[in-house]
Protein backbone atom coordinates (compact mmCIF):
# COMPACT_ATOMS: atom_id res chain seq x y z
CA UNK A 1 0.00 0.00 0.00
CA UNK A 2 1.36 3.39 -0.98
CA UNK A 3 1.83 6.01 1.74
CA UNK A 4 -0.52 9.03 1.61
CA UNK A 5 0.80 11.96 -0.40
CA UNK A 6 1.81 14.59 2.23
CA UNK A 7 1.03 17.35 -0.28
CA UNK A 8 -2.68 16.44 -0.26
CA UNK A 9 -5.00 17.53 2.56
CA UNK A 10 -6.19 14.76 4.86
CA UNK A 11 -9.74 13.58 4.25
CA UNK A 12 -12.20 15.03 6.74
CA UNK A 13 -14.46 12.00 6.65
CA UNK A 14 -12.76 9.20 4.69
CA UNK A 15 -15.09 6.90 2.76
CA UNK A 16 -14.14 3.23 2.90
CA UNK A 17 -14.94 1.54 -0.43
CA UNK A 18 -17.01 -1.62 -0.31
CA UNK A 19 -18.26 -4.14 -2.85
CA UNK A 20 -21.14 -2.55 -4.78
CA UNK A 21 -24.65 -3.87 -4.14
CA UNK A 22 -23.76 -6.10 -1.23
CA UNK A 23 -26.27 -5.86 1.61
CA UNK A 24 -26.54 -6.30 5.35
CA UNK A 25 -29.32 -5.58 7.82
CA UNK A 26 -29.82 -4.68 11.47
CA UNK A 27 -32.98 -5.68 13.34
CA UNK A 28 -34.06 -4.07 16.60
CA UNK A 29 -36.11 -6.65 18.48
CA UNK A 30 -38.51 -6.68 21.41
CA UNK A 31 -37.84 -8.71 24.55
CA UNK A 32 -41.08 -9.56 26.34
CA UNK A 33 -41.85 -11.30 29.62
CA UNK A 34 -44.22 -14.28 29.75
CA UNK A 35 -46.47 -12.88 32.49
CA UNK A 36 -48.27 -10.15 30.58
CA UNK A 37 -46.00 -9.78 27.51
CA UNK A 38 -44.88 -6.29 28.43
CA UNK A 39 -41.28 -5.41 27.62
CA UNK A 40 -38.74 -7.24 29.74
CA UNK A 41 -35.49 -5.75 31.08
CA UNK A 42 -33.23 -8.70 30.33
CA UNK A 43 -31.13 -7.53 27.39
CA UNK A 44 -27.81 -7.61 29.29
CA UNK A 45 -28.43 -11.10 30.67
CA UNK A 46 -29.61 -12.35 27.29
CA UNK A 47 -26.50 -11.06 25.54
CA UNK A 48 -24.36 -12.93 28.05
CA UNK A 49 -26.14 -16.21 27.26
CA UNK A 50 -25.66 -16.10 23.47
CA UNK A 51 -24.12 -19.28 22.10
CA UNK A 52 -21.88 -19.80 20.27
CA UNK A 53 -19.93 -16.89 21.75
CA UNK A 54 -18.76 -15.65 18.37
CA UNK A 55 -22.32 -14.54 17.64
CA UNK A 56 -22.10 -11.97 20.44
CA UNK A 57 -20.32 -9.73 17.89
CA UNK A 58 -23.54 -9.71 15.84
CA UNK A 59 -26.02 -9.32 18.71
CA UNK A 60 -25.83 -5.99 20.54
CA UNK A 61 -27.49 -4.00 23.28
CA UNK A 62 -29.77 -1.14 22.31
CA UNK A 63 -30.61 2.09 24.12
CA UNK A 64 -33.12 0.53 26.55
CA UNK A 65 -33.06 -2.90 28.16
CA UNK A 66 -36.23 -4.24 26.55
CA UNK A 67 -34.49 -4.15 23.17
CA UNK A 68 -31.72 -6.10 21.50
CA UNK A 69 -30.17 -5.68 18.05
CA UNK A 70 -29.36 -8.43 15.58
CA UNK A 71 -26.74 -7.68 12.87
CA UNK A 72 -26.21 -9.75 9.75
CA UNK A 73 -22.92 -10.16 7.95
CA UNK A 74 -22.41 -8.77 4.44
CA UNK A 75 -24.26 -10.70 1.73
CA UNK A 76 -24.59 -10.77 -2.04
CA UNK A 77 -27.59 -13.16 -2.12
CA UNK A 78 -30.95 -12.81 -0.42
CA UNK A 79 -31.29 -16.55 0.28
CA UNK A 80 -27.98 -16.56 2.15
CA UNK A 81 -29.06 -13.51 4.13
CA UNK A 82 -32.32 -15.25 4.99
CA UNK A 83 -30.51 -18.35 6.19
CA UNK A 84 -28.14 -16.36 8.40
CA UNK A 85 -31.03 -14.46 9.97
CA UNK A 86 -32.64 -17.77 10.92
CA UNK A 87 -29.41 -18.90 12.59
CA UNK A 88 -29.06 -15.65 14.53
CA UNK A 89 -32.72 -15.85 15.50
CA UNK A 90 -32.20 -19.35 16.90
CA UNK A 91 -29.28 -18.15 19.03
CA UNK A 92 -31.50 -15.41 20.45
CA UNK A 93 -34.40 -17.78 21.07
CA UNK A 94 -32.17 -20.34 22.82
CA UNK A 95 -30.87 -17.65 25.17
CA UNK A 96 -34.33 -16.21 25.74
CA UNK A 97 -35.70 -19.63 26.74
CA UNK A 98 -33.18 -19.81 29.57
CA UNK A 99 -34.47 -16.47 30.89
CA UNK A 100 -38.14 -17.34 30.45
CA UNK A 101 -38.69 -14.47 28.01
CA UNK A 102 -39.75 -14.28 24.37
CA UNK A 103 -38.50 -12.28 21.38
CA UNK A 104 -40.72 -10.46 18.91
CA UNK A 105 -40.57 -8.30 15.81
CA UNK A 106 -42.82 -5.34 15.10
CA UNK A 107 -42.09 -1.63 15.02
CA UNK A 108 -43.51 -0.69 18.43
CA UNK A 109 -44.65 -2.52 21.53
CA UNK A 110 -48.42 -1.93 21.80
CA UNK A 111 -48.64 -0.94 25.47
CA UNK A 112 -45.22 -0.30 27.03
CA UNK A 113 -44.73 3.07 28.77
CA UNK A 114 -41.62 5.05 27.90
CA UNK A 115 -41.07 6.27 31.47
CA UNK A 116 -40.75 2.66 32.72
CA UNK A 117 -37.83 1.83 30.43
CA UNK A 118 -34.26 1.46 31.68
CA UNK A 119 -31.25 2.78 29.81
CA UNK A 120 -28.75 0.07 28.88
CA UNK A 121 -25.31 0.16 30.57
CA UNK A 122 -23.32 1.80 27.80
CA UNK A 123 -21.47 5.12 27.82
CA UNK A 124 -23.03 6.34 24.57
CA UNK A 125 -26.56 5.40 25.65
CA UNK A 126 -26.18 7.31 28.92
CA UNK A 127 -24.79 10.27 26.98
CA UNK A 128 -27.84 10.19 24.68
CA UNK A 129 -30.18 10.00 27.68
CA UNK A 130 -28.49 13.01 29.26
CA UNK A 131 -28.61 14.94 25.98
CA UNK A 132 -32.12 14.09 24.77
CA UNK A 133 -33.99 13.55 28.03
CA UNK A 134 -37.26 11.67 27.68
CA UNK A 135 -36.73 11.30 23.92
CA UNK A 136 -34.07 8.67 24.63
CA UNK A 137 -36.55 6.40 26.43
CA UNK A 138 -39.35 7.19 24.00
CA UNK A 139 -36.99 5.84 21.34
CA UNK A 140 -37.95 2.35 22.55
CA UNK A 141 -39.24 1.54 19.11
CA UNK A 142 -37.95 -1.13 16.78
CA UNK A 143 -36.64 -0.68 13.26
CA UNK A 144 -34.87 -2.52 10.48
CA UNK A 145 -31.86 -0.77 8.97
CA UNK A 146 -30.63 -1.88 5.54
CA UNK A 147 -27.05 -1.27 4.36
CA UNK A 148 -26.11 -1.41 0.69
CA UNK A 149 -22.47 -1.35 -0.40
CA UNK A 150 -21.09 1.35 -2.69
CA UNK A 151 -17.59 1.82 -4.13
CA UNK A 152 -17.05 5.51 -3.34
CA UNK A 153 -18.45 8.57 -1.61
CA UNK A 154 -19.92 10.22 -4.71
CA UNK A 155 -21.94 7.09 -5.46
CA UNK A 156 -23.06 7.07 -1.82
CA UNK A 157 -24.36 10.62 -2.21
CA UNK A 158 -26.41 9.76 -5.29
CA UNK A 159 -27.77 6.57 -3.74
CA UNK A 160 -28.72 8.37 -0.50
CA UNK A 161 -30.88 10.77 -2.50
CA UNK A 162 -32.07 8.06 -4.88
CA UNK A 163 -33.33 5.81 -2.10
CA UNK A 164 -35.31 8.75 -0.67
CA UNK A 165 -37.64 8.65 -3.70
CA UNK A 166 -38.71 5.16 -2.58
CA UNK A 167 -39.03 5.75 1.15
CA UNK A 168 -42.86 5.40 0.91
CA UNK A 169 -42.35 1.90 -0.50
CA UNK A 170 -40.13 0.82 2.39
CA UNK A 171 -42.38 2.32 5.06
CA UNK A 172 -45.54 0.81 3.56
CA UNK A 173 -44.02 -2.65 3.01
CA UNK A 174 -42.53 -2.85 6.51
CA UNK A 175 -45.27 -1.07 8.52
CA UNK A 176 -45.77 -3.02 11.75
CA UNK A 177 -46.64 -0.54 14.50
CA UNK A 178 -50.33 0.37 14.48
CA UNK A 179 -50.55 0.30 18.30
CA UNK A 180 -48.64 2.58 20.66
CA UNK A 181 -49.06 3.35 24.36
CA UNK A 182 -52.19 1.18 24.51
CA UNK A 183 -54.18 2.65 21.61
CA UNK A 184 -54.65 2.13 17.89
CA UNK A 185 -52.88 5.16 16.43
CA UNK A 186 -54.69 4.79 13.07
CA UNK A 187 -51.22 4.78 11.52
CA UNK A 188 -49.82 1.65 9.92
CA UNK A 189 -46.40 2.78 11.18
CA UNK A 190 -46.53 4.88 14.35
CA UNK A 191 -42.82 4.19 14.85
CA UNK A 192 -41.92 6.30 11.83
CA UNK A 193 -43.19 9.45 13.55
CA UNK A 194 -41.13 8.99 16.74
CA UNK A 195 -37.71 9.64 15.22
CA UNK A 196 -38.93 12.92 13.72
CA UNK A 197 -38.65 14.56 17.15
CA UNK A 198 -34.85 14.30 17.10
CA UNK A 199 -32.64 17.09 15.80
CA UNK A 200 -30.85 16.26 12.55
CA UNK A 201 -33.70 13.99 11.47
CA UNK A 202 -35.42 14.13 8.08
CA UNK A 203 -33.34 14.14 4.92
CA UNK A 204 -29.78 14.90 3.94
CA UNK A 205 -29.37 18.33 2.31
CA UNK A 206 -29.11 18.26 -1.47
CA UNK A 207 -25.41 17.74 -2.21
CA UNK A 208 -23.88 15.93 -5.15
CA UNK A 209 -20.34 15.02 -4.09
CA UNK A 210 -18.63 13.53 -1.09
CA UNK A 211 -16.35 16.54 -0.88
CA UNK A 212 -19.40 18.78 -0.38
CA UNK A 213 -20.66 16.49 2.35
CA UNK A 214 -17.28 16.48 4.07
CA UNK A 215 -17.30 20.29 4.22
CA UNK A 216 -20.85 20.30 5.54
CA UNK A 217 -19.98 17.70 8.18
CA UNK A 218 -16.82 19.55 9.20
CA UNK A 219 -18.71 22.81 9.66
CA UNK A 220 -21.31 21.14 11.91
CA UNK A 221 -18.63 19.36 13.88
CA UNK A 222 -16.63 22.56 14.33
CA UNK A 223 -19.57 24.38 15.91
CA UNK A 224 -20.51 21.36 18.03
CA UNK A 225 -23.78 20.33 16.35
CA UNK A 226 -22.53 16.79 15.65
CA UNK A 227 -19.68 14.66 16.91
CA UNK A 228 -19.95 11.77 14.48
CA UNK A 229 -22.03 10.39 11.62
CA UNK A 230 -24.25 8.72 14.24
CA UNK A 231 -25.64 12.14 15.18
CA UNK A 232 -27.46 12.32 11.84
CA UNK A 233 -30.88 10.72 12.34
CA UNK A 234 -31.78 11.02 8.67
CA UNK A 235 -34.13 8.55 7.04
CA UNK A 236 -31.32 7.62 4.65
CA UNK A 237 -27.69 8.32 5.49
CA UNK A 238 -24.24 7.38 4.21
CA UNK A 239 -22.04 5.27 6.50
CA UNK A 240 -18.49 6.00 5.35
CA UNK A 241 -16.81 3.67 7.86
CA UNK A 242 -18.73 0.73 6.37
CA UNK A 243 -18.78 1.94 2.77
CA UNK A 244 -22.57 1.77 2.66
CA UNK A 245 -25.77 3.73 2.37
CA UNK A 246 -28.19 2.97 5.21
CA UNK A 247 -31.99 2.94 4.91
CA UNK A 248 -33.49 3.66 8.34
CA UNK A 249 -37.25 4.02 7.79
CA UNK A 250 -38.44 0.40 8.08
CA UNK A 251 -40.30 -1.06 11.03
CA UNK A 252 -38.86 -4.36 12.18
CA UNK A 253 -41.00 -6.99 10.41
CA UNK A 254 -42.81 -9.78 12.24
CA UNK A 255 -40.66 -12.45 10.50
CA UNK A 256 -37.03 -12.74 9.44
CA UNK A 257 -38.13 -13.74 5.93
CA UNK A 258 -39.91 -10.42 5.47
CA UNK A 259 -36.77 -8.61 6.62
CA UNK A 260 -34.72 -10.42 3.97
CA UNK A 261 -37.22 -9.41 1.27
CA UNK A 262 -36.77 -5.73 2.19
CA UNK A 263 -33.01 -6.14 1.94
CA UNK A 264 -33.35 -7.66 -1.52
CA UNK A 265 -35.57 -4.79 -2.67
CA UNK A 266 -32.93 -2.29 -1.57
CA UNK A 267 -30.24 -4.27 -3.38
CA UNK A 268 -32.20 -4.35 -6.64
CA UNK A 269 -33.06 -0.66 -6.40
CA UNK A 270 -29.39 0.19 -5.89
CA UNK A 271 -28.36 -1.76 -9.00
CA UNK A 272 -30.87 0.18 -11.07
CA UNK A 273 -30.19 3.60 -9.52
CA UNK A 274 -26.41 3.48 -9.81
CA UNK A 275 -26.42 1.85 -13.25
CA UNK A 276 -28.94 4.11 -14.98
CA UNK A 277 -28.87 7.27 -12.81
CA UNK A 278 -32.55 7.91 -13.66
CA UNK A 279 -33.22 10.68 -11.12
CA UNK A 280 -32.31 14.35 -11.33
CA UNK A 281 -31.25 15.52 -7.87
CA UNK A 282 -31.99 19.24 -7.62
CA UNK A 283 -33.30 21.79 -5.12
CA UNK A 284 -36.90 20.61 -5.67
CA UNK A 285 -36.10 16.93 -5.18
CA UNK A 286 -37.58 16.77 -1.67
CA UNK A 287 -40.56 19.03 -2.41
CA UNK A 288 -43.11 16.22 -1.93
CA UNK A 289 -41.09 14.05 0.43
CA UNK A 290 -42.90 14.84 3.69
CA UNK A 291 -46.33 14.36 2.14
CA UNK A 292 -45.39 10.99 0.67
CA UNK A 293 -43.75 9.86 3.89
CA UNK A 294 -46.87 10.74 5.88
CA UNK A 295 -49.14 8.87 3.47
CA UNK A 296 -47.05 5.72 3.80
CA UNK A 297 -46.86 5.95 7.59
CA UNK A 298 -50.57 6.67 7.95
CA UNK A 299 -52.12 4.36 5.34
CA UNK A 300 -49.38 1.91 4.36
CA UNK A 301 -49.89 0.35 0.94
CA UNK A 302 -53.34 1.95 0.79
CA UNK A 303 -51.75 5.42 0.76
CA UNK A 304 -51.05 7.71 -2.18
CA UNK A 305 -47.90 9.49 -3.28
CA UNK A 306 -47.13 12.39 -5.55
CA UNK A 307 -44.01 12.46 -7.70
CA UNK A 308 -42.20 14.91 -9.93
CA UNK A 309 -41.72 14.29 -13.63
CA UNK A 310 -38.32 14.44 -15.31
CA UNK A 311 -38.66 18.22 -15.63
CA UNK A 312 -39.37 18.68 -11.93
CA UNK A 313 -43.12 19.28 -12.30
CA UNK A 314 -45.57 17.56 -9.91
CA UNK A 315 -47.51 14.74 -11.54
CA UNK A 316 -50.91 13.38 -10.52
CA UNK A 317 -51.01 11.34 -7.32
CA UNK A 318 -50.81 7.56 -7.58
CA UNK A 319 -51.37 4.74 -5.14
CA UNK A 320 -48.21 3.70 -3.29
CA UNK A 321 -49.02 0.07 -4.16
CA UNK A 322 -49.29 0.92 -7.87
CA UNK A 323 -46.02 2.87 -7.87
CA UNK A 324 -44.36 -0.03 -6.09
CA UNK A 325 -45.72 -2.60 -8.54
CA UNK A 326 -44.43 -0.57 -11.49
CA UNK A 327 -40.96 -0.40 -9.95
CA UNK A 328 -40.89 -4.11 -9.07
CA UNK A 329 -41.85 -5.04 -12.62
CA UNK A 330 -39.03 -2.93 -14.05
CA UNK A 331 -36.48 -4.31 -11.58
CA UNK A 332 -36.99 -7.84 -12.92
CA UNK A 333 -34.26 -7.14 -15.48
CA UNK A 334 -31.78 -6.58 -12.63
CA UNK A 335 -32.30 -9.96 -10.93
CA UNK A 336 -29.28 -12.25 -11.07
CA UNK A 337 -30.44 -15.56 -9.60
CA UNK A 338 -33.54 -17.59 -8.79
CA UNK A 339 -33.59 -16.37 -5.19
CA UNK A 340 -33.97 -12.78 -6.36
CA UNK A 341 -36.64 -13.75 -8.87
CA UNK A 342 -38.57 -15.43 -6.05
CA UNK A 343 -38.10 -12.45 -3.73
CA UNK A 344 -39.43 -10.13 -6.42
CA UNK A 345 -42.45 -12.39 -6.90
CA UNK A 346 -43.20 -12.33 -3.17
CA UNK A 347 -42.84 -8.55 -3.03
CA UNK A 348 -45.22 -8.19 -5.99
CA UNK A 349 -47.78 -10.34 -4.17
CA UNK A 350 -47.60 -8.12 -1.08
CA UNK A 351 -47.99 -4.98 -3.19
CA UNK A 352 -50.83 -6.39 -5.29
CA UNK A 353 -52.77 -7.59 -2.24
CA UNK A 354 -51.78 -4.47 -0.26
CA UNK A 355 -50.69 -6.62 2.66
CA UNK A 356 -48.33 -5.60 5.45
CA UNK A 357 -47.74 -6.63 9.06
CA UNK A 358 -49.87 -3.78 10.43
CA UNK A 359 -52.90 -5.49 8.91
CA UNK A 360 -52.10 -8.78 10.64
CA UNK A 361 -51.60 -7.02 13.99
CA UNK A 362 -54.93 -5.19 13.74
CA UNK A 363 -56.81 -8.29 12.62
CA UNK A 364 -55.31 -10.39 15.42
CA UNK A 365 -56.16 -7.78 18.04
CA UNK A 366 -59.75 -7.60 16.84
CA UNK A 367 -60.08 -11.35 17.25
CA UNK A 368 -58.26 -11.67 20.57
CA UNK A 369 -59.19 -8.34 22.19
CA UNK A 370 -55.97 -8.22 24.21
CA UNK A 371 -52.68 -6.46 23.56
CA UNK A 372 -50.94 -9.01 25.78
CA UNK A 373 -52.29 -11.89 23.73
CA UNK A 374 -51.35 -10.03 20.56
CA UNK A 375 -47.74 -9.86 21.74
CA UNK A 376 -47.78 -13.54 22.73
CA UNK A 377 -48.85 -14.50 19.21
CA UNK A 378 -46.51 -12.00 17.59
CA UNK A 379 -43.52 -13.39 19.47
CA UNK A 380 -44.58 -16.93 18.54
CA UNK A 381 -44.62 -15.88 14.89
CA UNK A 382 -41.17 -14.28 15.02
CA UNK A 383 -39.51 -17.13 16.90
CA UNK A 384 -40.92 -19.98 14.81
CA UNK A 385 -41.98 -18.59 11.41
CA UNK A 386 -45.21 -20.52 11.98
CA UNK A 387 -48.40 -18.46 11.67
CA UNK A 388 -50.18 -18.90 15.03
CA UNK A 389 -53.79 -20.00 15.19
CA UNK A 390 -55.76 -16.89 16.15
Amino acid sequence: MNAPDPRLPAAILPFTPSTPFTMGIELELQLVNRRNYNLATDAVDLWGLIEPRRLQDQIKLEITQGMIELNSKVHTRVDELDEELKQLRQALVDGAQRLNIDVAGGGAHPFQRWNEQRISPDERFHYLHKKYGYLAKSFTVFGQHIHVGVPNGDDAMYLTHGFARFVPHFIALSAASPFYQGVDTEFDSSRSTVVRAFPMSGTMPVMATWAEFERYYDNLRTIGVVNSIKDFYWDIRPKPEFGTVEIRVCDTPLTTGHAALLGCYAQLLARWLLTERPLVINEDFYLLYQYNRFEASRYGLEGCMAVLDENGRPMAKTAIATDLLDRLQDLARYTQNDAEVDALRRLRKLAYERVNDAGWLRSTFRQRGSHSDLMRLSSQLWMTDVMPVV
